[in-house]
C-alpha cells in the first residue's frame, strides 16, 4: 500500500478532488493550532550546559536569585556631584523612585564626580512607564531612566518578521507580474508557518524553545515555503503553456518538482537534525522547530497546492500588473540562457575565474574568531556611548559571575569566612568589582555570590576571569571546606561552557549532514560525482560567507565605515547555525536545477544540452527564489543589534553567491567538464534503485516532450 504513496499519487488525488485537500489542509492548520492552545508552550529559562547549567540547577532547587534593578544615570558636564544643584537632582531623582518602587534606592558616584547612578529594587509589579516620565532633566544636569540594561534585539525582531510577508509579496509580484500567482506560494508559506507555531506547543514539552526558536521557524519556513510553492506553480505554468491540459500540467508537475521538492525538504529536515548532536537545549530546540516547519512547507506543496492550481487554472495569471518584468510561462530566462551559452563555450575560464572570487571571498574565515561579545557590542547603536560611558564609570554594572555553595549544617561558620575570603581574593586578583551581593536560599544552607567581573563586559578578560575562579580561587576558599558544593555560572561562564561544547559537537554536525546528504543526492541522481560536487560546492558557498563575516565583523575600517562596534569576534552560536542552514537551502537550489539536467538527460539529451536546458529553465526561478530569501534575510542585517546583524549579513551574502555564482556560473562550467562522467556510478552501486523519474514511460508521457525541446536546441 505504501509503495503508492508518492508526490505524484498525491497530486493527483489533491488535483481531483481540490475542495476536500484545501479541507484537509486548513483543517490539519487548525488542529495544529489547537494543539499549542492545548498544551501550552515551555519556555527555556537558559541554555546552559556544562558547570554553568549546574549552577543554574542548584538555585532552581534552592530558590536563590537576585533581584533586578532599575537605574537612573546622572550626569553633567559643569557640576560636581557635591554641587547643590546635583545634589537637589539626585535627592529628586532618589525620592521619585522610592516613591514609585516603594524600595530604598543606593547612590553610586563615579570616579571623576560628573556622573551619578541611582538604583533601586525593581517590584515585578511595579509600572516602569510612570517612572520613566516622572525623571526628566533638570538645568546642568541631565538624567537618563535605564530601566533594567538591556538592548533593542526584541523591538528588531518585531519589525523584522512584521516586514517578512510584505517584502516576500513584493519580491514575487515583481517575479511574476501578476498578484494571484504571487499570492499563492506566500499563502502556502504562511500556513506552514502557522501549522509549525501550533506543533510547537506539544514539542515544546519534549525540547523546552528558546525566544529565538519562533524568529528561526519564521525565517526558515518562509524561504522553503516561497521556494517549493515558486518551483510548483511555475513548472504547473511551463507545463500549461506546452500544451497539456490543466489536469495533465498538474499531473506533471507533482512527477517532477513534488519528487525535486521532497528531496529538497528531506535534505534541509537532514541538515537541521546535525544541531542534534552539539547536545545543547538551544540547538535542540531550533532543530526540532524548523523541521517541523520544513515538514509542513513539503507537505503543503504536495497536498493542497496541487488542488489551488487546479481550481485557478488560467486564472493563476489573473491581476496583471503593467510595466513589471515577469518570468516567462515556459520559463525560460534570457538573461541566464546568455550566461549559460557564454559559460558553457569558456567553461574552463569560468571556473577558474567563479572559483578565485569564492576562495577569495573565503579565505579570511581562516582568521575566524568566535567569542561572546561585550554588551557594547550587543547595545544598539544609538546606545553605544552610553552603554560605554555606564561600564566605564560603574564596573558594578558589568555581567557578574555568580558562585553557587550549598554546605552541611555544621559547616556554616567555615563558609561564611570561605566567602569573605573569596570577594577579597577576587577582589584583590582584579578580576571582580565590589559591591558584591550575596543570596542566602531559605533552607539556610545555600547562598549565590554575584561578583561583577572585570574587564567592563570585555570577553577575553572576562574568560580570564571566570577561569581564575574556578581553577584556583574556588578552589582555595569554598573548595577546601568538606561538603561544600559549587559552581560557578553567570552569562558569561555560560558562554564559556557553551562555546567548549559546541567546539567538541562542531565536527559531528558536519560529519552527520555531509554524510547523510551524500548519501540522499547518490541514491537520488545514481552518481558518485553529483553528491560529492554538490557538498564541495556547498563548502565553498558557506565558507564565502564566513569570509565576509569576517571582513565586515572583525575589522575595524568596516566598522567605522558601517556604523556599529564589534570586539572584533563573531557570536560565537552564528558559524554552525549559519553552516547548517546554508547547506539545507543550498542544496534545495542544487536539487531543483540538477533535476531538470537530469530530466534532459534521461530524454536522450547530451549533458551540454540538458544543461543548456535546465538551467535556463530554472535559473530565473532560483533568482527569485534567492532574492526573497535575501529580501527577508536583509531586514535583519539592518538590525541594530550586533547578533542579529551577523546573521542577516551571513544569510543574505550566501544565498545571493550561491543563486548567481555557484548555481549560475560554477555548476554548468564544472559540469561542462566533466561532460558524461557527471553520471558515473560505479559498477558495485548498480543495485541502488532507479528513482520514478528515471523509468521508462510512454512517448507522450515522457519527462521532456520534443515540443519543449526545440527552442532549446535551436
Amino acid at each position: 500500500m505504501f509503495k503508492r504513496i508518492s508526490p505524484t499519487s498525491v497530486g493527483r488525488w489533491s488535483s481531483r478532488r481540490p475542495w476536500l485537500a484545501i479541507a484537509v489542509w486548513m483543517a490539519f492548520v487548525i488542529a495544529a493550532a489547537g494543539a499549542l492552545a492545548l498544551t501550552g508552550s515551555k519556555r527555556l529559562q537558559n541554555g546552559a550546559v556544562g558547570e554553568s547549567a549546574r549552577g543554574y540547577a542548584l538555585m532552581d532547587a534552592h530558590n536563590l536569585g537576585f533581584a533586578p534593578h532599575v537605574y537612573a544615570y546622572l550626569h553633567s558636564a559643569s557640576l560636581s556631584a557635591g554641587d547643590p544643584a546635583f545634589l537637589a537632582a539626585t535627592a529628586r531623582v532618589a525620592k521619585t523612585m522610592h516613591s514609585d518602587l516603594g524600595s530604598a534606592p543606593s547612590v553610586a558616584v563615579s570616579r571623576d564626580r560628573r556622573s551619578v547612578l541611582v538604583s533601586a529594587e525593581l517590584d515585578s509589579a511595579a509600572p516602569l512607564g510612570p517612572l520613566q516620565r516622572s525623571i526628566p532633566s533638570t538645568g546642568a544636569v541631565s538624567a537618563t531612566f535605564i530601566g533594567t540594561v538591556g538592548n533593542g534585539a526584541s523591538a528588531d525582531l518585531r519589525r523584522a518578521e512584521k516586514l517578512s510577508v510584505p517584502v516576500t509579496l513584493l519580491v514575487l509580484l515583481i517575479a511574476f507580474g501578476a498578484l494571484v500567482a504571487a499570492v499563492v506560494p506566500v499563502v502556502l508559506a504562511v500556513t506552514a508557518v502557522v501549522a509549525a507555531f501550533g506543533l510547537l506547543g506539544p514539542i515544546s514539552h519534549l525540547f523546552p524553545l528558546d525566544d529565538s526558536v519562533k524568529t528561526v521557524v519564521l525565517l526558515i519556513g518562509m524561504a522553503v515555503g516561497v521556494d517549493y510553492a515558486l518551483f510548483y506553480v511555475v513548472r504547473s505554468r511551463e507545463e500549461r503553456a506546452a500544451g497539456w491540459s490543466s489536469h495533465d500540467a498538474l499531473e506533471r508537475t507533482a512527477r517532477t518538482s513534488g519528487r525535486s521538492v521532497l528531496i529538497a525538504g528531506t535534505t534541509v529536515a537532514i541538515a537541521m537534525a546535525g544541531q542534534f548532536a552539539i547536545g545543547s537545549d538551544v540547538f535542540n530546540g531550533i532543530a526540532s522547530g524548523t523541521i517541523v516547519v520544513v515538514a509542513c512547507a513539503v507537505a503543503g506543496s504536495v497536498t493542497v497546492l496541487p488542488a489551488l492550481l487546479q481550481l485557478l487554472g488560467p486564472r493563476i495569471d489573473r491581476g496583471r500588473i503593467p510595466f513589471l518584468p515577469r518570468l516567462r510561462a515556459d520559463g525560460q530566462s534570457r538573461f541566464w540562457g546568455g550566461v549559460v551559452a557564454r559559460v558553457l563555450r569558456r567553461p574552463l575560464a569560468a571556473a577558474a575565474i567563479s572559483t578565485l572570487l569564492l576562495v577569495a571571498l573565503a579565505v579570511p574565515a581562516f582568521a575566524l574568531h568566535v567569542a561572546k561579545p561585550s554588551s557594547l557590542a550587543l547595545s544598539a547603536a544609538g546606545q553605544s556611548s552610553l552603554a560605554s560611558r555606564l561600564t566605564e564609570e560603574f564596573p558594578r554594572l558589568s555581567s557578574p559571575a555568580i558562585v553557587v555553595l550549598t554546605w552541611p549544617t555544621r559547616r556554616q561558620a567555615a563558609v561564611r569566612l570561605a566567602v569573605a575570603r573569596l570577594e577579597t581574593l577576587s577582589s584583590r586578583a582584579g578580576i571582580a568589582h565590589p559591591p558584591f551581593q550575596l543570596a542566602v536560599g531559605t533552607d539556610r544552607h545555600s547562598a549565590a555570590l554575584a561578583l561583577p567581573l572585570t574587564g567592563l563586559g570585555d570577553n577575553p578578560a572576562s574568560r580570564r576571569a571566570i577561569a581564575a575562579l574556578r581553577t584556583r580561587l574556588v578552589a582555595q576558599t569554598l573548595g577546601a571546606i568538606p561538603g561544600v558544593r559549587t559552581a560557578v555560572t553567570g552569562d558569561t561562564a555560560q558562554d564559556v561552557d557553551f562555546t567548549r561544547q559546541m567546539t567538541a559537537g562542531a565536527p559531528y554536525v558536519v560529519a552527520f549532514v555531509l554524510t547523510l546528504a551524500f548519501l540522499l543526492l547518490l541514491v537520488t541522481f545514481r552518481s558518485i560525482v553529483v553528491p560529492l560536487k554538490a557538498i564541495a560546492l556547498n563548502l565553498l558557498s558557506v565558507g564565502s560567507s564566513y569570509g565576509v563575516l569576517v571582513l565586515v565583523f572583525q575589522h575595524s575600517w568596516a566598522q567605522g565605515l558601517l556604523g556599529f562596534h564589534s570586539d572584533g569576534a563573531i557570536i560565537s552560536w552564528l558559524p554552525l547555525f549559519l553552516f547548517v542552514v546554508l547547506f539545507g537551502l543550498s542544496m534545495d537550489y542544487h536539487v531543483f536545477i540538477l533535476s531538470r539536467v537530469r530530466e534532459g538527460v534521461d530524454a536522450g539529451m547530451s549533458t551540454d544540452e540538458a544543461l543548456r536546458y535546465g538551467i535556463t529553465r530554472t535559473a530565473g526561478v532560483v533568482t527569485s527564489a534567492a532574492l526573497v530569501m535575501v529580501g527577508v534575510f536583509s531586514l535583519f542585517g539592518t538590525s541594530s543589534s550586533l547578533d542579529l546583524k551577523e546573521a542577516g549579513v551571513g544569510l543574505a551574502v550566501a544565498v545571493a553567491l550561491d543563486s548567481t555564482v555557484i548555481r549560475g556560473v560554477l555548476l554548468p562550467a564544472t559540469m561542462k567538464l566533466l561532460g558524461e562522467r557527471n553520471w558515473y556510478l560505479p559498477r558495485w552501486l548498480r543495485w541502488l534503485p532507479t528513482p520514478a523519474s528515471e523509468r521508462h514511460e510512454p512517448a507522450d508521457r515522457s519527462p521532456v516532450c520534443t515540443r519543449e525541446l526545440a527552442p532549446v536546441l535551436d
